[in-house]
């Protein structure tokens, strides 16, 4: 609570924070300023589809008002996915990402935005050719259809402004920071429908279900929290110090954070979309079954876990940092040695953190598999609790590690 009264006693931070809140508002409003001529009883229908349940969530209630921003950020990840899926393939991608320090990132993030009214454009229009197949909204000509196209390109795009608008000018990472929003603005909505659905002749599997769902929290927490730290030793350099100073590399066993299950769901709407939309029933009937959607989540999540951190995550620019500034690792070389030893490191956390990722994120079917309720997934969402509580204690570092500056300064 102290520091909670100490951000608004900041006037820095308070104008950061209530920033963020303008921001969240008018995302809000884009929200709710939706595209005539929608039936809204096929719309609860096609929203049992786990593919657009997914989706909705992403956008924050968005897709399932079928509003100016019912794509949400989703355009935006997918092009940073592509953009960062050539850096394998592309050695000069992947130069300019890793080698070119803040101004390579910029221009790989700026080559990302320009790419996104294009994916939007394609995504908005064939969710509207879908959305016409299966009659949730009527006939469109095509100067209709070209103005919907482009108001929903608009809306991606404001969407994404918003987002670069908080990372730069406010706490945390804006997309992220307004994927957090939308899930928390569903939470009342999840609360009704919880307090509608209650069955009480069966209290002990609900009773199981919340069991879980406080490990399942405490786990993600651990996870989120958890450090394997490597010893470092710097030699002396200065007159009159009598001995080495020592500390510690910290690697999170999670370092990717959220982004591999954001991947991973990306990746997962794609087949999903176009197996809808071209009425490939097999494709759709193998998605729908929860052990082989469960599996490929689970697989993208592990893929994906490995793939950010060795593009994020560079050990031989760690280890060069730490021979220019005279450290080195007790009982290895300096080097190349020093960066094989931290990659192997690395490697060995990932396992542990991918896995425990990957289990999180398909919790959800397990638990309701065992209890049979279903009415409760939002408490236990591996998906939507990891954002929720990865973005919290990502943004509240930040807050912290800035009041702290400001306690220096003083």
């Amino acid at each position: 609570m102290a520091k909670l009264l100490n951000i608004f006693k900041e006037k820095d931070l308070r104008g950061k924070v209530f920033f963020i809140l303008a921001i969240f508002v008018v995302a809000r409003l884009l929200a709710n300023i939706t595209i005539p001529g929608i039936d809204n009883i096929k719309v609860d229908f096609m929203m049992e589809n786990q593919y657009f349940g997914m989706l909705n969530l992403f956008t924050g209630g968005s897709f399932d008002k079928f509003s100016l921003v019912m794509l949400g950020l989703g355009p935006y990840i997918t092009a940073t996915i592509i953009f960062q899926l050539l850096t394998l393939i592309f050695p000069t991608m992947e130069k300019l990402y890793k080698e070119e320090g803040e101004q390579g990132r910029r221009k790989f993030n700026q080559y990302s935005r320009i790419a996104t009214p294009f994916i939007a454009a394609v995504q908005g229009w064939a969710m509207l050719g879908y959305l016409k197949q299966v009659q949730v909204i009527g006939t469109m000509d095509t100067m209709t259809t070209i103005l919907a196209v482009v108001s929903i390109i608009a809306g991606s795009m404001i969407m994404m402004w918003l987002g670069e608008l908080i990372t730069e000018k406010g706490i945390g990472n804006g997309v992220s920071l307004l994927i957090l929003a939308g899930i928390v603005t569903e939470l009342p909505v999840n609360i009704a429908t919880m307090i509608r659905n209650f069955d009480s002749s069966v209290i002990l599997p609900y009773l199981g279900f919340f069991i879980a769902s406080l490990i399942i929290i405490a786990g993600v927490v651990q996870i989120n929290e958890a450090r394997r730290n490597i010893p470092v030793s710097y030699a002396r350099r200065i007159r009159g110090d009598y001995g080495n100073s020592s500390t510690y590399l910290p690697l999170t066993i999670n370092p990717a954070g959220v982004i591999p299950v954001i991947f991973a769901i990306s990746i997962l709407m794609i087949p999903n979309m176009l197996a809808s939309f071209f009425k490939w029933d097999m494709v759709v009937s193998f998605l729908a079954d929860p052990w082989a959607y469960g599996i490929i989540y689970f697989v993208l999540v592990f893929v994906f876990t490995f793939f950010y951190t060795n593009i994020t995550f560079d050990p031989k620019n760690i280890s060069s940092n730490l021979q220019k500034s005279s450290g080195f690792i007790p009982g290895i070389r300096p080097g190349e040695a020093t960066t094989n030893y931290i990659q192997k490191v690395l490697n060995r956390v990932l396992v542990i953190g991918a896995t425990s990722l990957g289990l999180i994120a398909i919790m959800p079917s397990i638990i309701q598999g065992i209890t049979g309720v279903q009415q409760f997934s939002f408490l236990v969402g591996g998906t939507s609790l990891l954002i929720v509580v990865s973005v919290v204690l990502e943004t509240m570092r930040q807050i912290n590690a800035q009041l702290e500056m400001r306690e220096y300064d003083i």
